[in-house]
């Protein structure tokens, strides 16, 4: 953002540069570089205005310096000024296929993001004795959708949820996530135990890797954490599979980390490794806050290189509600990266409130 902001100042550095130049240099030497770059610099710049803008002024300060120089060699002046006015006139035809090309890609960027609204759809404020908020925040440097996910599901045998991210990026990756969300959906209210759950997933990204013809499995993977939250509330299931881990944030401020005591390979990954999956279970007390991310997060790097450390971040604070948090880690990642993320976002955040009102098994 900031590299973004000096490099506007640059046609302005050129004109005046070029001014200075010719005033302080004998005349066999021209300033017509310095006052033909302003304009091709400003075109992927500015719009087109204000590359109109510079380039009357470029044309404008060859006019002027040439008039200035009419004595000397009337020649060579009156070829810089058309040098200029050539090199402006091709700034202009390079700030509209530039404007072009950014309308075409916010278009298909618009598309993409309506797709995924489609097949990843915000969750319920509230589900039982649950607050839930999720936020899906696009990378500010590529204009390609990514592939992250979530989804949240009250089902007889409590609140299931999961978050993940699929390889890749495009609609091809959208169609892949379509295909996690509704295996997700459909065998969330089907299987009894969390461990079916995740095999009933790994079973369809392994169908969907047949299906799409010259697919690599290895290539087809979708790293992911899945969460149960008991139909009394009070007890925290999860899996993880090669995700980053969750958060767990206490009504006291403290925050821990949920990483996983075995670590398992992403979804979809079946074939090279087969080994059964390990639920952990922990106390999800009340007010207590779970808060699920992508890499999105974890890798947000700043001028430095440093990663955005999340639970350093939000250790020994406190949130009136899962929005606050979500609204605050947000801002801090955007400082952090100085507004430049790389990758998308997906968050979701669940606390438990007193309520207690549950589907149960019959």
């Amino acid at each position: 953002m900031r590299a973004r902001r000096i490099a506007r100042w640059l046609p302005a550095v050129f004109l005046i540069g070029g001014v200075v130049f010719d005033v302080l240099t004998p005349m066999h030497y021209t300033a017509s570089p310095f006052l033909s770059a302003a304009p091709l610099v400003a075109a992927p710049l500015f719009s087109l205005r204000g590359t109109i803008a510079v380039a009357v002024v470029a044309g404008a300060v060859s006019s002027v310096l040439a008039i200035y120089h009419s004595g000397d060699d009337q020649a060579l002046s009156v070829t810089e000024v058309v040098t200029v006015c050539t090199v402006a006139l091709l700034a202009l035809a390079i700030n509209r296929m530039v404007r072009r090309n950014f309308r075409q890609l916010a278009t298909v960027r618009v598309v993409a993001e309506a797709a995924q609204r489609a097949v990843v759809p915000m969750p319920p404020a509230r589900m039982g004795s649950l607050r839930i908020s999720a936020r899906y925040m696009a990378a500010q440097t590529d204009a390609r959708i990514g592939g992250d996910l979530f989804a949240v599901q009250e089902t007889p045998y409590g609140v299931r949820m999961i978050i993940g991210d699929v390889r890749g990026k495009g609609l091809e990756a959208v169609e892949a996530v379509a295909v996690v969300i509704g295996a997700f959906r459909e065998a969330a209210e089907q299987e009894r135990a969390l461990e079916g759950l995740a095999d009933r997933l790994e079973r369809a990204l392994d169908r969907e890797g047949a299906r799409r013809a010259g697919l690599d499995q290895f290539e087809g993977f979708t790293t992911a954490v899945l969460a149960e939250i008991s139909a009394g509330g009070g007890r925290l299931r999860l899996i993880n599979r090669g995700h980053p881990p969750p958060l767990l944030l206490t009504a006291d401020g403290q925050a821990r980390e949920l990483g996983p005591a075995v670590n398992a390979l992403p979804l979809g990954m079946g074939d090279l490794a087969a080994w059964p999956d390990v639920v952990e279970e922990l106390a999800f007390p009340v007010e207590a806050t779970l808060l699920l991310l992508t890499d999105g997060v974890t890798e947000a790097r700043d001028a430095s290189g440093r990663f955005y450390e999340p639970l350093r971040h939000l250790s020994g604070r406190r949130f009136s509600d899962p929005d606050a948090l979500l609204d605050a880690l947000i801002a801090e990642v955007d400082r952090h990266t100085q507004g430049q993320r790389a990758d998308d976002m997906a968050l979701l955040a669940l606390r438990r409130t007193p309520n207690a009102e549950r589907r149960t098994v019959d």
